[in-house]
């Protein structure tokens, strides 16, 4: 199993850069697919057509989002903690995906930096 930590700054406050991963308007107006999820601990969410599904297990608004994610077929969880924070009129974003499987390790790290940071990135320009 891997483990992957990024970091990222996005050209938005933390309640927007917030909005757009757990709000499912936002998330389709960045991904370009519906999504179902709320950012309440104990519900259970799905992104990208079911490929991205799993559990929301903690949610600090505007700071924190931990989720269990299964990638496509995968069956053991791996967990995501992300963490933002504002710097001047920007957010950082700390990004811990841990309990990858070996082979999926380049399709993860490539979909958080290009598919979803990326695009919202670019949302946010």
């Amino acid at each position: 199993m891997e483990s992957l930590k990024q970091t990222y700054k996005i050209n938005a406050l933390p309640d927007e850069v917030f909005n757009s991963i757990t709000n499912p308007v936002a998330i389709e107006l960045w991904s370009g697919y519906p999504a179902n999820i709320q950012p309440v601990p104990g519900t259970e969410f799905e992104l990208w057509e079911g490929d991205i599904s799993g559990k929301i297990i903690d949610v600090e608004p505007n700071k924190k989002l931990i989720q269990e994610w299964y990638f496509g077929d995968q069956n053991e969880q791996s967990l995501v903690s992300i963490y933002l924070r504002q710097k001047g009129n920007s957010t950082v974003v700390e990004l811990e995906h841990v309990n990858i499987p070996d082979e999926e390790f380049e399709n993860i790290k490539e979909g958080w930096s290009k598919y979803f940071w990326g695009a919202i990135q670019e949302f946010f320009k």
